[in-house]
This record gives C-alpha cells, structure tokens and sequence, in this order.
C-alpha cells in the first residue's frame, strides 16, 4: 500500500543497523542498508566515507526507487508489502517477487507466512547462514509476525488481530518442542556410538564400517536440522508474542 513506505522502511531500518564493513558480506561496505555498489549508482564518485554519512533523504530516495517501486509495494495488501520489501532489501527484488509469486492465494496473512517461510528457506542454504543464520532468523520472525499483523489488522479488529497472534505463537512454541525434542533424542543415539536408533546392534558388525559411519553422520545431520528448526520456531514464538504484547490490553 502506498501509505505504508514510510512505516515498512523504518521497520527495515531498524534491522539494518548502521554502518556495516564485515568481510564475510558479500555486499561489502553497508549503511543503513544500502551498499556501496548501490549508493555510486546515484553518485558515481562516492566513497566509503560519504556512504557512511548518507542523507535522511537520500536514504528514503533509494529505498522508494530500488527497492519499494521495484516490489510494486504502493499495490500489494497491507502487510504483504513490509514482507516483500523486506524481503527485497535483503535479497533482492527478483527474488523479492518470485517468492511473492509463489505465495500469492488466500487471505494477505497467509501470503505474508508462506513468502517468509521461502525467503527463510533461501538464506538457509547460503554458505554464510553459519555466520549470520541467528540473526537472519530473528529478522525473518519478527516480519512475519509483524506482516501478519498488519494483514489481519487491515481486515479484522484489534481484538481478533491479537487473539490470532496468540494463536501462532502457540502453534510456534509446539513445533519448536517437538523439535528440541526429537533433535535431542536423534544426537544422543548418534552420540552413543552404536547408533541405538539408527542401526540394530545385533546386526552392526555385519554392517561395513563405511556403512555405520554413513548412518551416524546421517543421524548428527538429523539432529542438527531438528535443533535448528526448533531455533527457527522460537524466534517465531518470540516474534508473535512481541506483536501481541505491542498491542496491550484489549
């Protein structure tokens, strides 16, 4: 929606930060979001040092152009704009659409949740999610959260809006339960070494080495997928009760 530019791009910021010059970003020299790379496109002759020091306004400019305008975000449903924008500044806007497309059906709430789940999806398998995966995780909950509430808040009162909120912190703190649970039980046969789940001990020297070896590290990935997933739905968990809480006593 268009009178959500202003309010979309200062929770983006807020996730942005300031000035960011990490060797392991692909993006390099960062502020507020905004590359250097990106920032010489307005001014060619820029330097890390006028990046640094980037105007309010121009800050704004570039967001609008490169990335609001490129989403159409004065057209899409409240909520599904904050999450494709977001979803753009951080990933680009061609990706930014094509999960929007493949999101797209039935209520905006629902779009805002699926568009999420495949921008999570992406940045998991980038070699980096190790260093920046924690963080990338929370900035991804806390947008679906807050796209969700936006969405329902467009078409439901405030009221409804929290009760659903509620409901999907719960639905968050179960999965990441179940999780938490079954991660722990996958690394505690990996790490008995018989492998109780994963191989039959009666059978195991029947088994060549190479085969058990393959089946233990199998069962260390399983365990390490469902302790990340269990991460991943808390900080859901977490993030929908922030909204919730944001809207006080009903």
């Amino acid at each position: 929606m268009r009178e959500n530019f202003q309010a979309s791009l200062k929770v983006t910021l807020a996730y942005e930060g300031g000035w960011s010059d990490h060797p392991k970003d692909p993006g390099g020299a960062t502020m507020k979001g905004i590359t250097l790379a990106t920032y010489r496109r307005y001014f060619p002759s820029a330097n890390k040092t006028q990046l640094r020091n980037i105007s309010t306004e121009n800050v704004a400019k570039i967001y609008r152009q490169d990335f609001w305008q490129a989403v159409n975000g004065d057209t899409l449903e409240a909520g599904v704009d904050l999450a494709t924008f977001d979803a753009a500044v951080n990933s680009g806007p061609g990706r930014a659409k094509s999960w929007l497309r493949a999101s797209v059906g039935g209520p905006a709430h629902q779009t805002v949740k699926r568009l999420c789940a495949k921008r999570l999806g992406f940045v998991q398998s980038l070699k980096i999610w190790s260093t920046f995966g924690r963080g990338w995780g929370a900035r991804i909950a806390a947008i679906e959260a807050k796209g969700v509430a936006w969405a329902l808040a467009h078409a439901a009162p405030a009221t409804t809006v929290k009760a659903k909120l509620a409901d999907e912190q719960q639905a968050a703190t179960r999965i990441a339960k179940t999780a938490r649970t079954s991660g722990g039980t996958a690394g505690a046969a990996t790490a008995g070494g018989g492998g109780d789940v994963l191989v039959n001990p009666h059978h195991a020297e029947q088994l060549a080495g190479w085969v058990i070896g393959g089946l233990l590290v199998a069962g260390a990935i399983v365990a390490i997928v469902l302790i990340s997933r269990s991460v991943i739905h808390r900080q859901r968990a977490a993030a929908y009760a922030a909204e919730a809480d944001a809207m006080g006593v009903l």
